[in-house]
């Protein structure tokens, strides 16, 4: 027997709200086998396709090197369950696939996030109370 998923439409608008309040122009989340994805049509500024070709740039910065964690839903990160809490990890600690690495809130749900991977992080690529993106690098391990 199937399970069915009812969609309040006014969640829907919350997590449109939400995409319009940061600034994102895509939204993927997956829970309990239902998934939506939102995302908006790029916007063109007038007059980008007949603009001359730009001079080089300047070298930039070294790309972070090592492999990501990265976030899987959209909503504000938090290193620690709560305010006078240890964070969760430190530079420098390993993880296991079933490491508790952070906390995503979405839609007044908080969410715990897993490693699923095994090593050493080597960076914490997320600010602590600040939104993230679907996919936006939380961490970098090697």
């Amino acid at each position: 027997m199937k399970k069915e998923t009812n969609v309040d439409l006014k969640e829907i608008k919350a997590l449109i709200d939400l995409m319009q309040k940061n600034g994102l122009t895509a939204f993927e989340l997956e829970k309990d086998g239902f998934r939506i994805s939102l995302a908006k049509e790029a916007a063109y500024q007038s007059g980008m396709a007949y603009a001359a070709p730009a001079p080089a740039a300047a070298p930039a910065a070294a790309a972070p090197s090592g492999k990501e964690i990265a976030s899987p839903m959209v909503g504000t990160f938090y290193s620690a369950a709560s305010p006078e809490a240890p964070a969760f990890i430190t530079v420098g600690q390993k993880v296991t696939p079933d490491t508790v690495v952070c906390i995503i809130e979405a839609m007044k749900v908080m969410n715990e996030i897993k490693a699923e991977v095994a090593g050493t992080i080597t960076e914490i690529a997320a600010e602590n109370g600040q939104p993230v993106q679907f996919g936006q690098a939380l961490f970098r391990y090697k």
